[in-house]
């Protein structure tokens, strides 16, 4: 028999998009997913917190008062009645972020402090001290500490440009660790930690997933991995259209170069166990064997792929829109595409523990 899975989240980031991954988390949580390792990357960093900072009981609730905490500044449009006034009503959504920032989250500078020569000039548009309340109010980092999931959150050291990962099973984790993550300029300011300043983790990868193939142990793997960014798309009618398609290719962030890198590493692996086998005893032990013996993970991994598929209202500023219509939108998305796929008959009759890299992209597909 398989030894069990261990159950992990995989959260990529995506600003206000970021009300998929609660709608996914929402249904994973119903139909029993518990996940003891979490991960994630900017807005995926923030979901990450407030999951494994609260008991299995409390997180949904938790989610739900942050996303409805960010989405209160605009929460109808009385006025829409088509597919056009939809969209329209999601750049004013999003203009009203961009000049009043979002409850909870972020806050515009005051102009004075864009001056050049004062004696501490602004290094962001936005102040986002709100958003350690926010984090304060809704994560409790002692349970995430010592009692949550394992959590891991990506952010870049700006001094080095070097990937730097915080762990709460290495260090003690708090709210600046979550907010170096999301830091991304010239939106959001640096983080200061221990001496060192950090910007959000998307800047060189936007999803921790390779993290998480590189610290995995012996045990299976079943790994939900939510992307926020679609990397396959139509080509460009418009500028627009371009400066979308520009950021869904940016944000996407290598998920399938990674998904094959370590399918071929696994092959590796496998090749260099049956080499292993033919050679003579006194060659087993060669270094050079070892080192291809050690290479990938050494677990089995089922990975399901779940992505944000472009609502037929977004433009370029959906990952900044933040009304309560769109949020509503994102989370049920999410929802959905996880019950689709955990009702597909390819994810029911996956073999458990198979040997390998199984992935599974059955979000948007009804066969």
């Amino acid at each position: 028999m398989p030894k069990s899975e261990q159950n992990v989240l995989v959260l990529q980031g995506g600003g206000a998009l970021g009300a998929y991954q609660a709608g996914a988390f929402q249904t994973l949580f119903e139909h029993g997913f518990n996940p003891q390792w979490v991960a994630g990357i900017s807005i995926g960093s923030i979901n990450a917190a407030i999951i494994c900072g609260n008991p299995p009981e409390n997180r949904v609730e938790k989610l739900e008062g942050f996303w409805e905490k960010v989405s209160s500044a605009i929460a109808f449009s009385p006025w829409m009645d088509g597919p056009k006034s939809r969209h329209a009503f999601a750049e004013f959504a999003a203009a009203t972020t961009m000049s009043y920032g979002v409850p909870g989250f972020f806050r515009p500078r005051l102009p004075t402090a864009f001056w050049p020569f004062g004696q501490a000039p602004a290094l962001s548009v936005y102040d986002t001290s709100p958003l350690e309340e926010t984090l304060g109010a809704l994560v409790d980092f002692d349970y995430l500490n010592d009692k949550g999931p394992r959590l891991s959150v990506g952010a870049v050291d700006i001094e080095t440009g070097n990937f730097a990962y915080f762990d709460n099973r290495k260090i003690r984790i708090d709210a600046r660790h979550i907010m170096a993550s999301g830091a991304l300029p010239p939106g959001f300011p640096p983080v200061e930690i221990d001496g060192r300043f950090y910007w959000d983790g998307g800047l060189v990868s936007n999803t921790p997933l390779q993290y998480v193939m590189e610290n995995a142990g012996p045990d299976p793997l079943c790994i939900f991995q939510i992307d926020l960014f679609d990397a396959h798309g139509e080509i460009p009618a418009d500028l627009a259209d371009v400066q979308q398609r520009e950021k869904d290719i940016q944000f996407s962030s290598r998920t399938r170069l990674t998904t094959d890198r370590y399918r071929q590493l696994h092959d590796i692996r496998s090749a260099a166990q049956r080499l292993a086998a033919k050679l003579p005893k006194e060659l087993q032990s060669d270094p050079d064997l070892a080192l291809l013996l050690a290479t990938g993970p050494e677990c089995p991994v089922t990975l399901a792929h779940l992505i944000h598929r472009k609502e037929g209202f977004e433009g370029n500023s959906k990952d900044y829109e933040f009304s309560r219509l769109s949020m509503s939108a994102h989370w049920a998305a999410g929802t959905q595409d996880v019950q689709r796929t955990l009702l597909h008959k390819s994810w029911k009759s996956r073999l458990i523990g198979k040997d390998g890299l199984q992935v599974f992209d059955l979000g948007a597909t009804d066969d």
